[in-house]
């Protein structure tokens, strides 16, 4: 642990808390903490499910319970069945809490411009340009890659995504039954499945195949846009070679699209070098390979 840098972490975030007025128990003069006025906000004048508010936020069941029921009492918000399926629990704005979210609306524009106003108009473009750069650090900072049943609930939403965006790239479209890759594959031993995550939201994943006798195989690496550009996709290929060194695999190797630019740079930049084509993946116009050490 390098301390200069961990001591500078925490030095930003107690100047972020007390200037944006975290520590408040009358956040924005609302007579109300800071979370009870975030999740206020969140539900918006939409509404939310319990359970994606849970997620976006991060927070406990039982937490989640008591703030709500808090915003219950001043009759800001109501929870009751959502529409169309009762088993699902959703929580809308009162006439009352659309007004105060309309407030807290104001009072946080206001609150932002407290903060630009003093500075001059190139410390605004320096801030505001770091805050942007520091949002996409920390949303990076937030994800996780574990190991995941290709058949779990998170991994099938992936390869969902994965099918549909090939599918919309790719000259003659994609079947992912075409690609000759089987669940059974990607389970320890004979492979492993990763996804990474943020909070429990699926955000990426990837698969490596580890056939007897033959180089393993990279297949199923995907990153969702909303975290495009984060570093995601060489963490889930750099564990994906780990695991694979881990099993006795000498080298890697992989299949690509000529559409997936992108992707080609990731493995360039990884250290894979292009070789022959070696299997007769329909879709594959370029074939790589990497040693292991």
């Amino acid at each position: 642990m390098d301390r200069g840098l961990v001591d500078v972490v925490r030095r930003f975030n107690r100047t972020v808390t007390q200037r944006v007025g975290a520590l408040d128990d009358s956040y924005l003069a609302r007579d109300r903490p800071l979370a009870q006025s975030r999740l206020l906000w969140e539900i918006g004048p939409a509404g939310a499910e319990v359970a994606a508010l849970r997620t976006r936020l991060d927070l406990d069941a039982g937490y989640l319970s008591r703030l709500l029921r808090t915003l219950e009492g001043e009759g800001l918000v109501a929870v009751g069945p959502g529409e169309g399926d009762g088993r699902v629990r959703t929580a809308r704005l009162t006439d009352a809490g659309r007004a105060e979210w309309g407030l807290l609306d104001g009072r946080s524009d206001d609150l932002a411009w407290s903060v630009l106003e003093p500075l001059s108009a190139g410390q605004r473009a320096r801030l505001t340009s770091a805050m942007a750069e520091v949002e996409r650090l920390l949303m990076a900072s937030l994800v996780t890659i574990g190991p995941c049943h290709p058949g779990d609930p998170r991994a099938r939403a992936c390869l969902r995504a994965y099918a549909r965006e090939l599918a919309g790239r790719f000259d003659a479209g994609f079947d992912p039954a075409g690609s000759g890759v089987e669940d059974n594959e990607l389970i320890p031993p004979a492979g492993l499945f990763l996804v990474a995550t943020v909070s429990t939201e699926a955000v990426g994943c990837g698969a490596v195949r580890l056939p007897a006798d033959e180089p393993a195989e990279i297949k199923r690496l995907w990153v969702s846009g909303t975290v495009r550009g984060l570093g995601v996709g060489r963490r889930l290929l750099d564990e994906l070679e780990r695991h694979a060194a881990a099993a006795g695999a000498g080298s890697v190797r992989l299949d690509t699209n000529r559409s997936l630019t992108e992707a080609m740079r990731l493995y360039r930049s990884a250290g894979y070098q292009e070789v022959p084509r070696y299997n007769t993946n329909p879709y594959a116009h370029h074939w790589f390979a990497k040693p292991l050490t």
